[in-house]
Parts: C-alpha cells; structure tokens; sequence
C-alpha cells in the first residue's frame, strides 16, 4: 500500500538506488532510464526524467514504456538493443507502479483483529466445557451463568475498540472524518458513547438499537446492518466501519465501502 504522498518516481528512485548499489554502478555512468508504469506520476513528463532527477543520473536519456504487466520484459528489450548498438554501455530499467491509487475498493477494504487471552477470566461462562463438566457441584455454584467483571471489561472493550477502528481506518488510507456510519457491537450504551467521544465522532455517525434487543453477541451487528439497509440509511458509496468487542478477549473493526444501491 503506498502512501498517500508517494508517486512512481519516489518508488522507482528507491529501487534504483538498490539496483545501482548492487551492481556497483554509480549515477553518473547510466545512460539511459526506462520507466515501466501505467501508474505514472503525471502525463507528462515522463516518471524516467523524475527518476533522473532523484538519482542525479544527469548523464541518461529517459523515456517511458506503457505495457502494463509486460512493461518490465518491454523495457529489458529496448536496454538490450541499446547496448547492443552501442548507443548506451549502461542502461538502467524500472516497473513502478501505484495501483493503490486506481484501484476501485468495493466491499471490505480493511480489516483490523485482535485478542487476549491473559483477560479471559473477565468475561466467560465457566461451566459446561472440559474445564469443568456439568456436575451437581458446578451447578451448585452456578458456573453455568456468564460471569463478568463490568469495569475491567468496559475498560477493556473502549479501549480495544477504539484501536480496532483506528488500525483498519489506517489500512485504509481513511480517517474518522472519512466515515459515514458507524455500526458497533450493541453491548453497553456507555461502552458506545466513550468510543465515539474518543474518536472524535459525532453522535449522528453511530447506529444504536440496544434499546430494541440488548445484547445479541455475534448477532448484533448483522441485526443493526440489517436495519440501516432497509431503513434507507446506507446508501451507496458510503464508508461504512463495524466494530465489536467480546470474551476472550477479542475484538475487531472492519471497513467497508458500500456498494449496493
């Protein structure tokens, strides 16, 4: 994923000092750059004079190859043929490309996860597994009921969550400001509130129906998509972030780009 600021050139530059360095060849004996690109920084000029420029190559004739995937094997020929000749001793060849910046990003475009299994205890429902079977004593003890310590999982699932919409949000090239809906795990009205307050979102952006079914677990997500598709509050072209946290500890954040009218 190239960055926002980055262009063909400045990725062509970099692996063309690898290739100099690797060969023992410095700028000023190159002869001729050819640049592979369909992704070029401008139409003109060519991304080989920025390359050039970058190198200090003062020495070379530059000149641009449109081949797409084939560019590299275009470009080797037309080096070979002018070393060849004798037009050039020293020829230098590069595919550069930035497709991040045209590539059309339907359906989930980032994903971010994580867990911990040191929390475990915080969140869990202890009877009924291999740990301890059902028997009258775990009955007696009611270890076939959730157990939960609420502040340590609130702090937790805050937390957790606000690093999962920030981490898919990064591999996205987004920001918060860039998002249309937010749609959280239906857990806690307070959990949800503290997330948006720290992220920066305004109210408006997040979609809450706890106050229809509680918590649904893996459900609720799915069950508020749902709702805002049929309400008519998605619509198409929308950047969309789901995010949830659970026992485990687990969580994860994924972004979407909506595609559907």
């Amino acid at each position: 994923m190239a960055r926002p600021d980055e262009a063909a050139s400045d990725m062509g530059a970099a692996a063309a000092r690898k290739a100099m360095e690797a060969a023992g060849i410095t700028a000023d004996q190159i002869g001729m750059i050819v640049c592979a690109s369909i992704t070029p920084d401008m139409p003109f000029p060519s991304t080989a004079c920025y390359v050039q420029r970058l190198i200090g190559a003062q020495n070379a004739f530059c000149l641009d190859i449109t081949a797409a995937c084939s560019g590299f094997i275009y470009s080797l020929d037309l080096a070979r043929n002018a070393i060849a000749t004798g037009q050039v001793e020293t020829a230098l060849i590069i595919g550069s490309e930035k497709l991040t910046g045209v590539i059309d990003w339907h359906g989930i475009r980032a994903t971010a996860l994580g867990s911990d299994g040191r929390l475990a205890e915080l969140l869990m429902l202890p009877g009924g597994g291999s740990r301890h079977p059902t028997s009258p004593e775990t009955i007696a003890q009611r270890l076939h009921y959730m157990k939960m310590s609420g502040r340590e999982v609130f702090k937790h699932a805050v937390t957790r969550m606000i690093e999962a919409c920030q981490k898919a949000l990064a591999k996205a090239g987004l920001t918060i400001d860039d998002v249309d809906l937010i749609i959280p795990h239906q857990a806690n009205l307070r959990i949800i509130e503290a997330i948006g307050h720290r992220l920066g979102a305004p109210a408006d952006k997040y979609f809450i129906n706890l106050e229809k079914y509680g918590n649904i677990s893996a459900a609720s997500i799915p069950v508020a998509l749902d709702e805002v598709v049929r309400s008519g509050r998605i619509k198409k072209g929308d950047t969309v972030v789901l995010v949830a946290f659970g026992g485990g500890f687990t969580w994860g954040a994924a972004v979407l780009d909506w595609d559907k009218d």
